[in-house]
């Protein structure tokens, strides 16, 4: 397994992101997701609120609320469609999506749990090394398996279990520059 010689970096503090309305973002994580409200804060002067969940491993999923925020644009902000069901594209400097870490025994039943919730999910994404990248059912090359699925304001989110360590033969693509494409 590759170290990162330069940083001791355990893993995601936090990673913050931007809600339209606290309630229903607390509603879904918590209440749809299962995930502890750890921390709730009010902003100095009005200017919005921030709340933290608890992801596991001593990592949070953090939002912020601010009253005058700009509203959010499909497909720039944010991917606009579920993976297979469309334009996942975004803007440079986006978040594209979250991948949350889950057992990979549980997939179907967690898909199962969404949709009983009534939650738009995708069928299970075998993400592997053929030509089209996925495969119905799980191959020699499949390295993670996933559900994609929106919170309420649209952000993407994804369940992805490893099926596999990765090795050098995975680092295979040399990366690209603006002036490749």
């Amino acid at each position: 397994m590759p170290t990162n010689e330069k940083f001791e970096i355990r893993g995601i503090n936090h990673l913050a992101l931007v809600c339209r309305d606290m309630k229903k973002t607390v509603d879904f994580y918590s209440g749809v997701l299962g995930l502890p409200l750890t921390k709730t804060i009010e902003l100095p002067h009005g200017a919005g609120q921030h709340f933290f969940f608890d992801i596991g491993k001593g990592d949070s999923l953090a939002f912020f609320w601010f009253p005058n925020a700009a509203e959010s644009q499909p497909g720039i902000t944010h991917a606009e469609a579920l993976v297979g069901h469309g334009d996942i594209t975004s803007a440079h400097a986006s978040m594209n999506h979250v991948a949350f870490d889950v057992p990979e025994d549980k997939i179907e039943e967690y898909q199962q749990k969404l949709k009983a919730a009534g939650v738009e999910i995708t069928d299970v994404v075998n993400h592997d090394d053929s030509e089209t990248q996925s495969s119905p059912s799980i191959t020699d090359t499949t390295f993670v398996r996933s559900i994609y699925f929106k919170d309420p304001d649209g952000i993407l989110l994804e369940f992805a279990a490893w099926t596999r360590d990765m090795n050098e033969q995975d680092v295979n693509c040399e990366p690209r520059s603006v002036n490749q494409a």
